[in-house]
């Protein structure tokens, strides 16, 4: 039987300590990161506030998710988290506190996110920068594993913006 969930019935606390109900985002396309600011990965931030800036007028937010559980390459605070991406990249996207996406812990989204979307090896996730593009219904669109960088999301993204 085919799940009715949608992103809308999730909630997180953001980077600055504030619960926000991803209810706000109804209507939206989103995009939902796990990041890091110690990982190889981590210039994909330049990537995600690119696409932030060139389609946040047009309906996509990107989501921010800070996750210790892959070499710990996310020890800060959260604080230090948003300090760290806003001096280095300057990102303006809207950051959550760190989470955990595997395991008895994880943060119900990534739980959901996780079900909905397999990726190659499977349901959990297996490095940073794992991306999920989620349609304006609240329903997981596409997975994108963590080597995929961002720019190769426009043409999934102008999709989605344009249903």
């Amino acid at each position: 039987m085919p799940t009715t969930t949608t992103t809308g019935e999730f909630s997180a606390t953001t980077v600055d300590g504030k619960h926000l109900s991803l209810r706000d985002y109804a209507g939206e396309v989103l995009l939902i990161v796990n990041v890091a600011s110690r990982c190889g990965f981590t210039p994909q931030y330049e990537g995600l506030e690119a696409l932030w800036r060139r389609y946040r007028d047009r309906g996509l937010v990107v989501l921010g998710f800070p996750c210790d559980q892959f070499g710990n390459q996310e020890p800060g605070s959260d604080q230090e988290i948003a300090s760290f991406c806003s001096t280095r990249f300057d990102v303006t996207f809207p950051m959550f506190a760190k989470v955990d996406v595997n395991g008895d812990d994880a943060h119900p989204l990534y739980a959901w996110l996780r079900e909905e979307k397999s990726g190659l090896f499977g349901r959990s996730i297996r490095w940073n920068f794992t991306k999920f593009l989620v349609g304006r219904d609240g329903r997981v669109v596409k997975r994108y594993g963590s080597k995929t960088i961002p720019e190769r999301l426009t043409d999934d993204i102008e999709k989605q913006l344009a249903a």
